[in-house]
């Protein structure tokens, strides 16, 4: 989801569709907090969900070792 949220910034008009704005509803409360600690680079280049990503990962992989830990 994140990626196709991430996409359609580059189409102005979806992101104002009723789609577009679904998809704001469930992926900014998750990239909020990236985009308060990073700022955008040359005030247009936002590199915070490239951080939200890895950080995705990284408690999906603890998840996972957690779940083969205690499974």
């Amino acid at each position: 989801m994140l990626v196709i949220y991430i996409l359609m910034s580059w189409i102005p008009n979806l992101q104002n569709s009723s789609f577009g704005l679904l998809m704001a509803r469930v992926c900014e409360p998750f990239l909020a907090p990236f985009r308060r600690i990073i700022p955008p680079i040359g005030g247009m280049i936002d590199i915070s969900p490239i951080i939200a990503f890895f950080v995705l990962r990284l408690a999906s992989r603890g998840v996972t070792q957690l779940a083969y830990y205690f499974g």
